[in-house]
């Protein structure tokens, strides 16, 4: 195994109805019942919507939190953009080219329990805003997706065992006020290669701008 990560599914979040969290779990049963598995040979692009297919009533998707605008709502398979992140983040942690990835224009919810940087995943809607990776290495790729009683679980394997390893940084955070009195935030995630010299490659994944939902905590002066 070359990364693994995991993220909690069942978030009590302020203003909105637990069942969109219940239900989210069963949206996301659905979706990584696709992509369990998957290998990604080389040469080969990796597309969530094509594996996962519209998210339906008839397949079985229920409604859940999707974000529009800003605003949270309901929508048929809400919940699917955290299986984007966890997949946006085990590929940032390897040599797997992120070839086509989109983020929220707006910071909804504070960082408060945040395990990753802000903007380092991945935001979903059938079907034209995709996450896709592409394998430009000689090697396979597989993932490994799966539910436990608390978490969402990935893991990424490799035919063969590199050596290099890839760590992520975000850089350039800031959180500026607007001219109209609101907030807004910036920042860069890099993905960096090591090997047992030391850093040998940088490269800046994705460059995020959002507007925030909230007032953020600043310092008294």
């Amino acid at each position: 195994m070359k990364f693994q990560h995991r993220s909690v599914v069942l978030r009590p979040l302020p203003g909105v109805d637990p069942i969109l969290q219940l239900n989210k779990r069963r949206n996301l049963e659905l979706a990584i019942a696709r992509i369990d598995q998957i290998v990604i040979r080389p040469g080969e692009t990796f597309s969530f919507w094509k594996l996962v297919g519209r998210p339906t009533r008839r397949k079985g998707y229920l409604k859940g939190l999707v974000l529009r605008h800003g605003v949270i709502a309901e929508g048929i398979g809400g919940g699917l953009c955290q299986l984007g992140n966890l997949l946006f983040w085990i590929a940032a942690h390897s040599p797997l080219m992120i070839t086509e990835r989109w983020r929220h224009g707006y910071d909804v919810f504070p960082d408060l329990n945040r395990s990753v940087p802000f903007g380092a995943g991945a935001t979903l809607a059938y079907n034209y805003i995709d996450l896709q990776i592409t394998n430009t290495t000689p090697y396979c790729f597989s993932l490994r997706l799966w539910l436990d009683p608390t978490c969402l679980n990935g893991a990424l394997y490799c035919d063969f065992d590199y050596q290099s390893t890839y760590s992520v940084e975000e850089r350039s955070h800031a959180i500026k006020q607007q001219i109209w009195g609101g907030y807004s935030r910036h920042n860069q995630i890099y993905r960096v290669e090591h090997d047992q010299r030391g850093v040998i490659s940088e490269q800046m994944l994705v460059e995020n701008h959002a507007l925030m939902m909230y007032e953020p905590l600043l310092p008294s002066s």
